[in-house]
């Protein structure tokens, strides 16, 4: 599976360094955040769509495919040094 082969990459020290986070953090911040984002997604499309199941629909298709992007969006973000 795509996420045991990102946890199970070559293991950094993250005691040492605290610029970096584990891949299990980004995946918490990942879920966290997509409740958040769906559940605004939902109430959104319900509003303009009037029928809670597609709006339920179109909330569940929103929160796999964002989750899957954010947690690699933010893999790639913990590589780039700029910033930090």
């Amino acid at each position: 599976m795509i996420l045991d082969k990102v946890y199970h990459q070559k293991e950094l020290d993250y005691t040492k360094d605290k610029s970096s986070e584990k891949p299990l953090r980004s995946v918490v911040k990942s879920v966290s955040w997509r409740i958040v984002g769906t559940l605004d997604t939902i109430l959104i499309s319900w509003l303009i769509t009037g029928t809670l199941q597609l709006a339920l629909s179109i909330g569940f298709v929103e929160l796999i495919t964002k989750m899957v992007l954010y947690f690699f969006h933010e893999r790639i973000w913990n590589k780039i040094n700029w910033g930090k």
